[in-house]
């Protein structure tokens, strides 16, 4: 798709997947031209390859961003709003959300953008899903009511330092021998790790017959959030005792989890709620047009740790909630 002609438009730079992805975007010489809404939290070093242009605007306010768009040939939408520091708050975000998949689609409709690749979420509309959950589907079906060809990837928990499931899963693990958490734990997921999910967005670049339809993306293995945390403990040599009570709402689990870990409630209300829906891959067609080798969650957790290991700064990136 990238004929060396115009550059590639990402929003999401700043954030945990956004990052990561123009760092990679970079290294390969694809020039990127970045919407940002402050500078403050934008990488300004680190970068090896192709320095990106960065474009100051906001998705819920249109005039800020009108033409940004205008000779990029794929735009990726790695916007995602979890929640603020209330856990009461977070629906808000949900509705923002909707508004600024709106304004992106109808922005890269009117310049002539060739395709959107969208990193959303796993599940199934019937299967009764959380309300964070639903939202991903709705914003892929907003995104996908324009005239542009759309990718859609579709992910569950992604597994990598600076990222929300990450840190509620070490913190909880590296702090709480013993757990009380609710029956849902039991819940099947197919993680992926962080590295994977770039190989797969730069995939989509390079790769047009993903133009215009969705995929599910998934690690190498089937677990259950258990198993998920017996993971991280095996890999730490840590003995943790689980049990589960089926009386803990997901406010009360978003409230003990907050405790223990550096992530708000916000954050965690939704990433709770959406533990009672199974995550997993209906289909593997991803895998024959982009084949990469997917880690284990093993290997994600090491690769996570090595990277926190560098100490302060040494993140490719982070999710806006964690940062300081």
């Amino acid at each position: 798709m990238n004929d060396g002609s115009s550059e590639v438009f990402l929003t999401g730079a700043s954030g945990f997947i956004g990052g990561r992805l123009l760092r990679a975007l970079a290294s390969r010489g694809v020039p990127t031209r970045c919407l940002v809404r402050s500078a403050e939290h934008f990488p300004t070093r680190g970068f090896c390859g192709t320095q990106p242009r960065v474009i100051r605007g906001d998705l819920l306010q249109p005039e800020t961003f009108r033409g940004a768009m205008e000779g990029t040939h794929t735009a990726y939408y790695l916007v995602h709003s979890m929640g603020g520091r209330s856990a009461f708050r977070y629906k808000d975000y949900i509705r923002k959300d909707l508004d600024a998949a709106r304004n992106f689609a109808r922005a890269a409709e009117e310049s002539g953008v060739r395709r959107i690749v969208y990193l959303g979420g796993l599940g199934e509309v019937a299967d009764n899903l959380s309300e964070h959950l639903r939202s991903r589907q709705e914003v892929a079906r907003l995104l996908q009511s324009s005239r542009v060809p759309v990718t859609v990837l579709r992910a569950a928990n992604i597994i990598g330092a600076g990222g929300a499931p990450f840190e509620m899963l070490r913190h909880l693990v590296e702090r709480l021998p013993v757990m009380i958490c609710p029956r849902w734990i039991d819940t099947r997921c197919q993680p992926i790790a962080v590295e994977n999910v770039i190989e797969y967005l730069e995939g989509c670049l390079d790769e047009p017959k993903t133009a215009g339809r969705t995929f599910d993306i998934g690690g190498a293995e089937i677990l259950t959030y258990r198993q998920l945390m017996q993971t991280y403990a095996r890999v730490r040599h840590l003995r943790r005792w689980i049990f589960t009570v089926p009386v803990l709402t997901p406010h009360l689990s978003s409230y003990w989890i907050t405790l223990v870990s550096s992530v708000p409630a916000g954050v965690v209300m939704p990433l709770v709620e959406g533990l009672k829906n199974e995550v997993v891959c209906r289909d593997h067609a991803i895998r024959e047009l982009i084949p990469i080798r997917l880690l284990s969650m093993e290997e994600a957790v090491r690769n996570a740790l090595g990277e926190l290991a560098r100490g302060p700064g040494g993140l490719p990136s982070c999710q806006s909630c964690l940062r300081n």
